[in-house]
């Protein structure tokens, strides 16, 4: 089975300080190109979370955004005296000014005032780090299963793709069976316009041979089927994990289907065949899109 590279995860991890909760997104990419934003405080852990995260997910556009809840038990209070201070100056000299009585409770006023109380969160200790590892390790579990989930959407899409191609090649016998016969008549018959030419019937038939055999596509439908079931098989199965991380081969995988495709055109030489040619296109354009989301 494959997995996708597109994804969401979110992990919570709580200690008797904080609780963290650590956020993934992340977007298909040729390589791991991961951005963290993390608090300050816990920037030591930085290094930690980029490994458990590029061991996890190998490819793609990821960003991880951590956050922190300070509970009331982290949180230390204290008054700063000289803002107190400040603010009960500017109010005596406003109430002078304007002729307004001064406040009969101070601290009713004065402690309801901006930067009154200074609060300041305790250290990052080893049971908020736990958190944080606790988080991280479930926001990984869980964009790792919202990749498998696409990938099951993506597997089931290739798989119908394929099969489309593999009708379409079906297709293609009848009018190759009759293709020869048309060109070998039609060149006879511009031969037979030439009454005053004479030309020698072995070498013409000699000719004849080396040009169809230009335009046979045998092992070209042979390569391309070969191709088709070989997409299939790198993909794996619907309830194993073969398929992971065989994203930049499929790719490769579709860009041999294509070659092969295309002088599929090139050889057709007739109408109804080349309506088919642009049919199997169409199907392998499709996959070329997806198959850019792939891990």
């Amino acid at each position: 089975m494959i997995m996708s590279m597109t994804g969401y995860g979110r992990g919570v991890g709580k200690s008797d300080n904080r609780t963290v909760t650590v956020e993934l997104k992340s977007l298909n990419s040729k390589q791991l190109d991961l951005q963290v934003r993390m608090p300050q405080t816990m920037r030591e852990f930085e290094v930690e979370l980029r490994n458990m995260v590029s061991t996890s997910l190998e490819r793609g556009k990821v960003e991880m955004t951590v956050s922190e809840e300070l509970t009331g038990k982290s949180l230390g209070a204290s008054f700063d005296a000289e803002a107190i201070s400040n603010y009960k100056q500017q109010i005596e000299a406003l109430s002078a000014k304007v002729g307004i009585p001064e406040p009969s409770d101070w601290y009713a006023v004065l402690l309801r005032l901006p930067d009154a109380m200074k609060q300041s969160p305790v250290q990052f200790d080893d049971d908020d780090s736990r958190a944080l590892m606790q988080a991280a390790s479930g926001a990984v579990e869980a964009i790792c299963a919202f990749r498998l989930a696409e990938g099951r959407k993506l597997y089931n899409f290739f798989k119908g793709k394929i099969n489309a191609l593999f009708g379409l090649l079906a297709e293609v016998d009848p009018y190759e069976a009759e293709r020869v016969p048309k060109i070998k008549a039609r060149l006879e018959d511009q031969l037979a316009r030439l009454d005053s030419i004479e030309y020698d019937k072995g070498r013409l038939e000699q000719e004849m041979i080396f040009y169809i055999e230009k335009l046979d596509i045998t092992e070209e439908k042979t390569r391309l089927r070969a191709h088709l079931n070989y997409f299939l098989e790198t993909m794996g199965g619907d309830d194993d994990t073969t398929g992971v991380g065989q994203g930049k081969k499929l790719g490769f995988i579709a860009q041999e289907m294509g070659r092969e495709i295309n002088t599929l055109g090139s050889k057709s030489n007739h109408a109804e065949l080349q309506k088919v040619v642009v049919r199997m296109k169409d199907e392998l354009e499709q996959i070329k899109e997806q198959v850019l989301n792939v891990l």
